[in-house]
């Protein structure tokens, strides 16, 4: 018997398109994990209308560099409409990673030509929507008007839409790291992307940090830190 395929497809965006909604938003994020650089949030929208997804399209944790460059243009050509937002390591330090992750997520939300009715996260947990209340402590509040959200584990697995906007967030990242890597070339961000490799480890021993890291997470102290590049 021949193996059944793991490409993600749209199955499930095409069930939600079907229960009545007209524009689906996709989502995922990258850089989450990181110790430098910025989290980035891409967004890809689709409706009834899309063809299937370009062929490659995986979890852009899946593919190589170069796989990932070579699907953005196909990508953007198939999408109805796309998106990356980022939020930066100061961010990060003031608001905490999940407000940066949604003020990165509205963001791209706001860059968008079409506004969805229904987002589709990976995950289990919706950190896009804004908290109920916000103090004058909080985050910034976002104006960016909010579609109901429906989250799916695994989805940038499964579904084709996410795993697109996965790659658009990866590629956009992966892009901004290795330019500021030439003002900062001992922590190798042209490598690691700002994750913990033991040279970025080593380099902050030896050097410290500097402003494109987020100081917030006590980098010092890096015992416990694993070197393992995530989301």
């Amino acid at each position: 018997m021949p193996a059944r395929s793991t490409a993600p497809t749209l199955r499930f965006e095409r069930q939600i398109l079907h229960d009545g909604h007209r524009l689906l938003c996709s989502v995922d994020e990258v850089g989450r994990g990181a110790l430098s650089g910025p989290v980035s949030v891409g967004m890809v929208i689709v409706d009834a209308s899309v063809r299937s997804a370009p062929t490659g399209v995986r979890d852009s944790k899946l593919l190589t560099a170069e796989k990932r460059a070579s699907l953005v243009p196909r990508i953007r050509r198939w999408a109805l409409d796309f998106a990356v937002g980022h939020a930066s390591p100061a961010e990060i330090d003031e608001f905490g990673i999940i407000a940066a992750l949604r003020l990165a997520g509205h963001r791209a939300l706001a860059s968008l030509g079409h506004a969805p009715d229904v987002i589709l996260l990976d995950g289990s947990h919706d950190w896009l929507t804004p908290p109920q209340q916000v103090s004058l402590f909080d985050e910034p509040v976002s104006a960016v008007p909010m579609a109901p959200v429906i989250t799916r584990i695994k989805a940038d697995l499964t579904c084709a839409s996410v795993a697109a906007a996965s790659v658009l967030a990866k590629t956009e990242r992966d892009a901004l790291m290795i330019a500021l890597s030439v003002d900062h070339p001992h922590y190798r961000w042209h490598e690691n992307k700002g994750y913990a490799s033991p040279e970025h480890l080593e380099a902050i021993r030896r050097r410290g940090t500097c402003e494109q890291h987020r100081r917030s997470w006590r980098l010092p102290e890096l015992a416990e830190v694993g070197t393992d590049e995530g989301d």
